[in-house]
């Protein structure tokens, strides 16, 4: 019987990577695949969002930016794209993680660029999200020395906060949008 409690109170470790993908790129799938090598995680969550607060609309509409990631994903298994706005009723990713951790049991691991750890303080209830999770941030080309002395990495929050530095994938979904 004990063997049996243990096992249920086991969380699964998850992924879960935010944003517009607009469009999704190499870039997030080589994050996604190191996530999953370097912390042991069962699978990735691609959360897309309608609309990122803080950035411009999306130039593609929502159901073609999931159509996309799905084709850019192909048969890999431990990579799969969600919506949950239309279940949580928001946008945010406090509200995410709080969806979640109350209704799964996984241990959070929320992926990011170096780009997004510069201004993690300004995001809704950032100190929830890092309470429910941790963070694993991966270098981006000109963000390592910004993210490193960014408040969150900076502040007692760090321990929730591991840096990834790896071979960078020198592409954007900006970029992207340009050509």
């Amino acid at each position: 019987m004990a063997k049996l409690e243990n096992k249920q109170k086991i969380k699964k470790k998850i992924g879960i990577l935010g944003g517009t993908f607009d469009p999704a790129h190499k870039g997030h799938i080589a994050i996604s695949k190191e996530a999953l090598k370097k912390f042991n995680l069962k699978s990735i969550i691609w959360a897309i969002t309608d609309q990122n607060p803080f950035k411009d609309k999306s130039k593609n509409n929502l159901r073609n930016r999931i159509k996309f990631c799905k084709k850019i994903i192909g048969k890999n298994n431990l990579i799969k794209v969600r919506y949950f706005e239309n279940i949580i009723n928001s946008n945010k990713t406090s509200d995410l993680i709080d969806y979640l951790s109350k209704n799964y049991n996984f241990d959070i691991f929320f992926l990011m660029g170096a780009d997004n750890l510069v201004n993690f303080h300004k995001w809704h209830k950032w100190k929830n999200i890092l309470k429910k999770s941790k963070l694993i941030v991966f270098d981006r080309h000109g963000y390592k020395k910004r993210s490193l002395n960014s408040r969150t990495f900076k502040g007692s929050y760090d321990e929730q906060v591991t840096f990834v530095e790896f071979n960078k994938v020198n592409i954007s979904s900006s970029q992207l949008r340009k050509i």
